[in-house]
């Protein structure tokens, strides 16, 4: 007969909460499993009330949903918790944002409705600044306008199971040259920067395909590696091209 754990079951959820968190500065180097453990330490340190899943080892209830590359800064990462009791939500925020390093920035914290926040993830907004490239520089904008015009791109990727080629284009919705610049970038020289937008798909395409991509169609390389930035990730606006806000629902608004 299959062993027990001795003692009453966890209590069920009672209340499940979303939250869009940042990834800045050095952090931007902290892997997936690095926020995992630092979350789960700010939890504590927080006094969340968190529901606990059952089992001779317990965990508590978090689902992370499409976390950005190690390397990769991003304004637009998104998890679940679920809790044992209901709080506040803009408590909750406050809280965990206290409890976590700077530069892991809890940003919003909303009661979750209805349907599943990973399905509503179904593309990215990627801003990738090219030091060393200048601004307008017409190498670049062949390079884009090469790629933009084929049907399809392979690249290669190193994966878990060996070397693996795949279509880095039929994703690739948008791909454009911005002179926007924020206060993150003011400090370093200007140079070119691309924005992509990005289907989610499997394998994703990640912002170094779009640059593998480029030196496959036209040999574009930046001379220096690139610094990439997750400014938005969500439901896919068809016909635009647009990211919505995932947790419109949530907030009462209209994503756009």
């Amino acid at each position: 007969m299959a062993r027990t754990p001795d003692g009453p079951p966890p209590p069920p959820p009672v209340q499940k909460l979303r939250l869009r968190h940042a990834k800045r500065g050095r952090l931007r180097f902290s892997s997936h499993r690095d926020f995992q453990r630092s979350l789960e330490r700010a939890l504590r340190r927080a006094n969340v009330p968190m529901a606990y899943s059952a089992g001779f080892n317990p965990h508590p209830k978090i689902s992370f949903a499409n976390a950005a590359p190690t390397g990769t800064a991003s304004e637009a990462e998104y998890l679940e918790i679920s809790l044992a009791r209901r709080c506040d939500p803009e408590a909750v925020r406050l809280a965990l944002d206290e409890a976590l390093p700077p530069g892991l920035d809890v940003l919003e914290c909303v009661e979750a409705g209805p349907g599943s926040l990973a399905d509503r993830l179904e593309a990215s907004v990627w801003r990738i600044e090219l030091p060393g490239v200048p601004v307008a520089d017409p190498n670049l904008t062949r390079a884009v306008t090469t790629l933009l015009a084929a049907g399809e791109v392979q690249v290669e990727r190193m994966t878990k199971n060996g070397r693996r080629a795949f279509d880095a284009r039929g994703a690739l919705l948008q791909l454009t040259e911005t002179l926007e610049s924020d206060e993150a970038s003011s400090s370093r020289p200007p140079c070119a920067i691309l924005q992509a937008v990005v289907r989610h798909s499997t394998p994703a395409v990640r912002p170094d395909d779009v640059l593998a991509a480029l030196l496959a169609v036209a040999d574009f390389a930046p001379p220096s590696p690139p610094v990439v930035t997750r400014l938005a990730q969500g439901p896919l606006v068809e016909g635009t091209g647009s990211v919505a806000d995932p947790l419109a629902a949530e907030k009462g608004t209209v994503g756009a």
